[in-house]
């Protein structure tokens, strides 16, 4: 019924950026909390960042506070993950995510819609 499509993901040096989107069809963008996982080989997926409905409120994990920023446009039904400084550690299949509750949460578990993920490899 919502469907979720990440784009944005590559393969880039240490210390450098990219930028993903997640866009939405087939619900009501606007009042669903946005989150992003991730997931690496051999281990569980993980919480990464998360956005409230007006964009107003955001939550980090605190592996990747000060160094990624969530943001969201309701118009265009996006929402993105800005990656800098990344690391080898940050490679993982990266997940778009909503929650139809429109709470902010790190709980894998609360989120109702899941993308296909996009492939993010960060060479040393």
């Amino acid at each position: 019924q919502v469907q979720l499509v990440e784009s944005g993901g590559g393969l880039v040096q240490a210390g450098g950026s990219l930028r993903l989107s997640c866009a939405a069809s087939g619900g009501t963008f606007s009042i669903y909390a946005m989150g992003w996982f991730r997931q690496a080989p051999g281990k569980e997926r993980e919480f990464v960042a998360a956005i409230s409905w007006s964009g107003g409120s955001t939550y980090y994990a605190d592996s990747v506070k000060g160094r990624f920023t969530i943001s969201r446009d309701n118009a265009k039904n996006t929402v993105y993950l800005q990656m800098n400084s990344l690391k080898p550690e940050d490679t993982a299949v990266y997940y778009c995510a909503a929650d139809s509750i429109s709470s902010v949460t790190g709980v894998l578990n609360e989120y109702d819609y899941w993308g296909q993920g996009t492939q993010v490899t960060v060479s040393s």
